[in-house]
């Protein structure tokens, strides 16, 4: 099977970066696979699960946060604003981030905030799967 170079990267460190067989990330249609050669393009990415095949066979799996990805001539480049890996995720932590945006949602809130309080609660839950899944 052929490969191709991809570059994870995140707001605050980078992620991957080397050949790999395959990449599934979530976009807003669903989710997408990409493999070698696959035809340029640049697509919206959001909050979900990413599966990374490095060419040594073994397989990553991730949490990312929204953003976008590209490939362009065989060389792929995901960046998104925050990527963590299932053991990485501090339950605590992502369980208080989750009572914190319920709260805010039972409150009187202008529509932006309402909004912002639906991702936050989005994430802690996504965060709380994500770690219940891999202990």
């Amino acid at each position: 099977m052929g490969t191709f170079s991809l570059k994870v990267l995140a707001a605050n460190r980078i992620f991957f970066e080397g050949r790999c067989e395959s990449l599934i990330i979530p976009s807003l249609d669903g989710l997408v696979g990409i493999l070698a050669n696959h035809e340029n393009m640049v697509i919206a990415v959001k909050e979900g699960f990413i599966r990374i095949k490095p060419e040594d066979g073994s397989e990553i799996e991730a949490l990312v946060s929204i953003g976008f990805f590209e490939i362009m001539n065989n060389r792929a480049t995901l960046l998104v604003q925050t990527i963590e890996r299932p053991e990485e995720i501090d339950i605590a932590r992502a369980r208080e981030a989750e009572e914190r945006a319920k709260e805010r949602l039972r409150q009187k809130q202008s529509l932006r905030e309402h909004y912002h309080s639906q991702a936050s609660l989005s994430r802690a839950m996504s965060r709380l799967k994500a770690a219940s899944k891999y202990r």
